[in-house]
């Protein structure tokens, strides 16, 4: 029987609520920044989390939601340096505070951490983002609890591509039966199973009604001792918040 050796976090919507107070508002700033006219409400950024990459979503938009926006001939770099700007407002929100762990994430570390199981990071946002929020949160130290973290465009294909878990896994030189994922969103969840991952999904506003039919449990967070998840689907085995106990019944189940 494989034995569980790590867990293998997304980031934006799994150990943050990043998406609608954070990189929303970061991309808002930097299209004022550019004098562009445009905003993307609470609505409209649902529709786009569907592409998933900063970059990416930005290219969606203007081809799919600004047809008579002039192009620059090199549209590539207007896109690269409007996602620059989006970055530096994103970094500057989370340094402020404004941007917390979701309810459970920095016990759940640190009890694996305890117990011996190695930690990984598997995102499509930029490799600054992902430290940025570590130290904002947990400290500077935090960034070493993970043996990889795969973020940005270290791989061609984001999710749902299984890229950026297969990179972690070999990263870490295990086996996708060795670790479990955790995921908030169809897109990664795809990306996780793809990758043979076992796979524990956390929802947030914007994902709730995606389809997690394959996922080992879905919950609306992780819980705390004074706040129990809610389950959406799946079996906890009597268990109110995850912990590794629970994470090693799901895995061999």
């Amino acid at each position: 029987m494989p034995q569980l050796k790590a867990l293998i976090f997304d980031v934006d919507g799994t150990l943050s609520d990043t998406e609608r107070d954070g990189h929303r508002i970061a991309f808002n700033r930097a299209f004022a920044d550019a004098e562009l006219d445009w905003r993307w409400d609470v609505e409209t950024y649902g529709a786009l989390l569907k592409v998933t990459g900063g970059k990416e979503r930005i290219r969606y938009f203007i081809e799919s939601f600004q047809p008579a926006f002039e192009v620059p001939v090199d549209v590539d770099s207007f896109i690269k340096e409007l996602h620059q700007s989006k970055t530096s407002h994103y970094l500057a929100l989370l340094e402020s505070g404004a941007i917390p762990l979701r309810p459970g994430v920095e016990r759940l570390l640190k009890e694996a951490r305890s117990a011996r199981l190695r930690l990984g990071i598997a995102t499509t946002t930029t490799p600054e983002n992902v430290t940025t929020l570590l130290c904002a949160t947990l400290g500077a130290e935090s960034i070493g609890w993970f043996d990889v973290i795969a973020a940005g465009d270290v791989v061609a294909n984001k999710k749902p591509a299984p890229d950026i878990f297969q990179y972690a896994l070999n990263a870490m030189d295990l086996s996708a039966k060795e670790c479990m994922a955790f995921e908030d969103s169809e897109n990664g969840l795809l990306s996780s199973l793809h990758a043979g991952l076992k796979t524990i999904v956390t929802v947030n506003g914007y994902t709730r009604n995606d389809n997690f039919d394959q996922a080992a449990i879905v919950l609306d967070q992780l819980g705390e001792p004074d706040v129990a998840f809610s389950v959406i689907d799946g079996d906890p085995w009597g268990a109110s918040l995850v912990d590794v106990p629970l994470i090693r019944r799901l895995f061999v189940t």
